[in-house]
């Protein structure tokens, strides 16, 4: 049986009243990609920080390698590989210039930085962009020279914090595949965004919100959460057609995609019966001037289950708040 990459339990840290992590946990093997996913302010971030030492937990423990962070941290953290959210590098310094000075700070021998590092910027593309200054790459190359450095001691921990955020949609896709040619060398990755698309690449993830883990599972697992329970609608005009289907006794919310709506029912059940759903919307619709253009059952998707799992935590704190 391998010892897990990353072990962490009931991590917690406050700001004054604010429980910014309340009670994590999680577990990462090597090869795998945890997906930490949630709004900004759900305390990934900080989940992150105390996960590479940056911040201390006022509970819990984190073991990397079997490593405990409190008792052995150097250790442990000779394993890890971090990318924090902003652009950390020296702007300054070019391009060899930072992979060097991250080489030299992770005792990284110097007769292997010249190979190691041209091994690397090849890895992220970056070839033939040594003597340009950190400052005037853009921000996707920005990222891709992050992680090129995060990765100069071989670790066998990638900590990523939102590591795509404000750059394009193919280097979004460019990146990506590099986290998925890691794994496949045995490298375990935590990873933490705000989109799904990114999300439903992960092994596992843990949808995250107000500093706890609401659930958690692989992506195939959490949307079976709403299995039967999606229909699409398309109709126009679309904010009546929303109005109209939030009447109807079988349909929970009704959420805008794009062009289309989400209408989550009540129960799966509903929607086989001969008079379901899907079957009386279109002539209610229609009845008051509703175009409709398309209503069918759908899978769920990993939206419609976060979306869903924030509506019960906001029911949820809503009588505690007129309680407290």
């Amino acid at each position: 049986m391998t010892t897990p990459l990353l072990e962490a339990h009931d991590l917690r840290k406050s700001y004054r009243a604010t429980k910014a992590v309340d009670g994590v946990s999680l577990l990462v093997e090597p090869g795998e990609a945890y997906g930490l996913v949630g709004p900004d302010g759900a305390g990934k971030t900080t989940t992150m920080r105390l996960l590479v030492g940056a911040l201390h937990s006022a509970g819990g423990d984190v073991r990397i390698m079997g490593h405990d962070l409190r008792e052995r941290g150097s250790d442990a953290l000779a394993q890890v590989g971090y990318l924090a959210q902003r652009f950390s590098l020296y702007g300054e310094l070019t391009v060899a210039e930072n992979l060097s000075f991250f080489a030299s700070a992770r005792s990284v021998p110097r007769a292997a930085t010249v190979e190691r590092s041209a091994e690397l910027l090849a890895f992220v593309g970056l070839s033939g962009f040594e003597q340009r200054r950190a400052e005037q790459l853009s921000g996707g190359m920005k990222q891709k020279l992050g992680l090129a450095c995060a990765l100069i001691h071989r670790p066998r921990l990638l900590l990523l914090d939102e590591p795509t955020t404000g750059v394009d949609p193919v280097t979004r896709q460019d990146f990506w595949q590099l986290i998925i040619r890691l794994m496949s060398g045995g490298v375990g990755v935590v990873v933490s965004t705000p989109y799904m698309d990114e999300a439903s690449r992960c092994s596992r993830l843990g949808f995250m919100y107000a500093g706890r883990i609401l659930t958690e599972g692989t992506p195939h697992e959490l949307e079976t959460l709403l299995a039967g329970r999606i229909v699409e609608l398309v109709a126009q005009p679309k904010h009546i057609a929303r109005d109209i289907c939030l009447e109807d006794p079988d349909v929970e919310n009704v959420v805008a995609f794009g062009d289309r709506l989400h209408l989550r029912l009540r129960d799966a059940n509903c929607a086989g019966t001969g008079a379901g759903p899907c079957e009386r919307l279109p002539l209610t619709l229609a009845a008051a001037g509703v175009q409709v253009d398309a209503i069918r059952m759908i899978p769920s998707s990993l939206e419609d289950v976060f979306i869903s799992l924030l509506e019960r935590e906001a029911q949820r704190a809503a009588p505690e708040a007129i309680h407290g």
